[in-house]
């Protein structure tokens, strides 16, 4: 997977725009980038634009301890993410966000941008 990053300095996000097939090292190498730009710029807030992916994989334990992970790589709680998904990965991206959410992340999957970044905003 690849992606490209963009910082929003007045609303205070960062924006990643995916492309490629999402699988498990292309997902973690991508959140460890995330993560170290969000702690450089000092934000708190990410938007991932997932439309671009063309495939996702991944077994349900890999998603399960995914926010497990997070926490391991130094994530903090206090941060939300926004995604934005194509409708045919909403099974895989709505398991993903019920286990981040039941781990205490404030994570929500979207079909759109604007809903996805007033929700993100508020």
């Amino acid at each position: 997977m690849e992606w490209e990053t963009r910082i929003h300095n007045e609303e205070k996000y960062l924006e990643v725009i995916t492309t490629g097939a999402a699988d498990k090292e292309g997902s973690l190498n991508m959140a460890k980038v995330i993560k170290e730009t969000m702690q450089r710029h000092r934000i708190t807030r990410a938007l991932i634009d997932h439309r671009g992916v063309e495939s996702v994989s991944g077994e349900i334990i890999e998603i399960y301890d995914r926010p497990k992970l997070f926490k391991i790589m130094g994530f903090v709680l206090g941060v939300r993410i926004a995604e934005i998904i194509k409708p045919e990965h909403v099974k895989h991206f709505s398991f993903f966000e019920t286990v981040c959410v039941n781990q205490g992340f404030s994570f929500s999957i979207f079909r759109e941008r604007l809903p996805a970044l007033e929700w993100l905003l508020k």
